[in-house]
């Protein structure tokens, strides 16, 4: 009689779930800054261009993170919604 019933989400699965999101958008943030950052360094060095393609670098990861965290977002809001359907 039990089988029909969705299983309960307990705490625990939100805290790593939470712990999922977190590692995942901090990584989502932090890779494309310190490649781009660092391409943009060399290219400064390179073409004594002091602050510029660092400047520039940084403003393209920026741009970058914050389409991959949108999509991100939404895929782990549609699992959350999951999540609370099982409660």
């Amino acid at each position: 009689m039990q089988e029909n019933q969705p299983k309960k989400t307990t705490s625990r699965e939100y805290h790593l779930f939470a712990f999922k999101m977190l590692g995942d958008f901090g990584a989502s943030i932090a890779a494309p800054v310190v490649i781009f950052v660092l391409i943009g360094q060399y290219l400064d060095d390179k073409y004594a261009k002091s602050p510029l393609f660092t400047i520039l670098g940084f403003v393209l990861a920026a741009l970058l993170s914050a389409k991959i965290i949108y999509k991100k977002a939404k895929i782990y809001g549609e699992e959350y919604k999951r999540m609370n359907e099982n409660k």
